[in-house]
C-alpha cells in the first residue's frame, strides 16, 4: 500500500479520549470520551466554561496529562503514551514565561541553541521569526521592558521559531487589557496564516474564538456540545447551552402547530416545525417598533422594562405578555427612528429565517 502523503493526514486526532480523577474517593471525570480531528493548518480552538474540560484536552494533546481511556493521535501516529518532549508541538501559556535575564533575541533563540543548531541558522530564523511577530529592532530589550502585548509576541516567537507541526496556546491573551487583547486577536490569525503552522487555541472568550477559529469545539461538562464554523456555531446552535454561551440568545418555548409558534399575544414563525419546540433569535436580529409591522414575518408584542446605552448600539429588555423577557440590540444608526423608553408598549418582528430551532440538526 502506497504510503499516505503526509498533507492527507490530520494534525491532531483525539479519539474516545477520557481523563479521570480520583477526588475524595470517587472518581471524576474531568473528559468524558471526546472525538474530533484538527485539520493540518487550521485555526481550532477549544471553547468553553471554566471546568469544562478544555485546559485538561489540550494538555492530553501536549502530553502534560495521560488520558484515562482513549488514543491521542499526532499526524497519524500514536502519541498517548508518548512524553511531551518527544511530541514535535510546543505550548505557549498565559503567563508567557519568559527569562527575564535575557533579552528578546536570547529568549527567542532559546530552543535552538539548545538543540545546538548552527549559528547561522539561528540568526536567519530568529531574524524572520522577529519581522513576523513586528518585533525586529527590539532584539535587545528584556521582557520588563515591554508591554503585555509585546511580551505575548516574545513567547510566540520563541514558540514558533522551532518549527513545531502544532502551537498550542492556552488562554495566552487573558492577561491583557481589552483593547490589546482585540488588536492582539487579529495579529494572532495574522501569524499562524504566515507560518501556516496548526494552532490549537483553549479560550473562555466566546469573542476570541468567533474571530480567529476556523473551526470551534464548544465543550460542555468534559463534552464537545458542538464542533463546527464560527458562523455554523453562532446562527444553527446544537442546544440551549450553545444558544446561551456564545452570544447573547433568546430561547423561546413552546408547542409548534402548522409551523407557527404562539407566544405572548403574537405568533413565532417556526417553518417545518409541529410539537414542542424551543427556538433561539438572536437580539440583533430583531426589528423593535411602535406600531405593528405588516408582512410574513414572526411578531409579538411586549413592554419595554430597560434601555441600557452601549455606544454602537441600544439594549432593550422587553417583557412579553407571558412574562418571556426578550432582548433586543438595535445599532445607534444616523436613521434609527424607534425611540422606545422604559414602559412603552412595542412590536417585536423578525424575519422566519432567524428563528432557528435548536435540534433540528445533529452535532457533528
Amino acid at each position: 500500500m502506497a504510503e499516505l502523503n503526509r498533507a492527507e493526514l490530520n494534525a491532531i486526532e483525539l479519539d474516545g479520549v477520557v481523563k479521570e480523577y480520583l477526588s475524595h474517593g470517587e472518581v471524576v471525570q474531568a473528559v468524558k470520551g471526546v472525538t474530533l480531528d484538527i485539520a493540518e493548518g487550521e485555526f481550532f480552538s477549544l471553547l468553553g466554561p471554566s471546568g469544562c474540560g478544555k485546559t485538561t484536552t489540550m494538555r492530553m494533546i501536549a502530553g502534560f496529562e495521560e488520558p484515562s481511556r482513549g488514543v491521542v493521535r499526532l499526524h497519524g501516529a500514536d502519541v498517548t503514551n508518548v512524553p511531551p518532549n518527544k511530541r514535535d508541538i510546543n505550548m505557549v501559556f498565559q503567563s508567557y514565561a519568559l527569562f527575564p535575564h535575557m533579552n528578546v533575541w536570547d529568549n527567542v533563540a532559546f530552543g535552538l541553541k539548545q538543540r545546538r543548531t548552527p549559528q547561522e541558522e539561528i540568526r536567519r530564523r530568529v531574524g524572520e521569526m522577529l519581522e513576523i511577530v513586528d518585533l525586529a529592532g527590539r532584539e535587545k530589550r528584556r521582557p520588563r521592558e515591554m508591554s503585555g502585548g509585546q511580551q505575548q509576541r516574545v513567547a510566540l516567537a520563541r514558540a514558533l521559531v522551532n518549527r513545531p507541526r502544532a502551537l498550542l496556546l492556552d488562554e495566552p491573551l487573558g492577561a491583557l487589557d481589552l483593547k490589546l487583547r482585540q488588536a492582539m486577536q487579529i495579529e494572532l490569525k495574522r501569524i499562524q496564516r504566515e507560518v501556516g503552522i496548526t494552532f490549537v487555541y483553549v479560550t473562555h472568550d466566546q469573542s476570541e474564538a468567533l474571530t480567529m477559529s476556523d473551526r470551534i469545539a464548544v465543550m460542555n461538562d468534559g463534552l464537545v456540545e458542538q464542533l463546527g464554523g464560527p458562523r455554523e456555531i453562532y446562527e444553527k446552535p446544537a442546544s440551549a447551552f450553545v444558544a446561551g454561551f456564545i452570544g447573547t440568545s433568546n430561547l423561546l418555548t413552546g408547542v409548534a402547530a402548522g409551523g407557527v409558534l404562539e407566544l405572548g399575544g403574537g405568533r413565532v414563525l417556526v417553518p417545518g416545525r409541529d410539537g414542542e419546540v424551543t427556538v433561539t433569535v438572536r437580539p440583533e436580529k430583531i426589528t423593535i417598533s411602535l406600531d405593528k409591522p405588516d408582512g410574513e414575518v414572526s411578531v409579538v408584542p411586549g413592554t419595554v422594562g430597560e434601555v441600557v446605552y452601549l455606544g454602537t448600539y441600544n439594549s432593550y429588555a422587553v417583557r412579553l405578555g407571558d412574562g418571556t423577557e426578550v432582548t433586543v440590540f438595535q445599532q445607534n444608526a444616523h436613521d434609527a427612528t424607534t425611540t422606545a423608553e422604559r414602559g412603552d408598549p412595542v412590536w417585536l418582528s423578525w424575519p422566519a429565517q432567524h428563528s432557528y430551532a435548536i435540534g433540528s440538526r445533529s452535532t457533528p
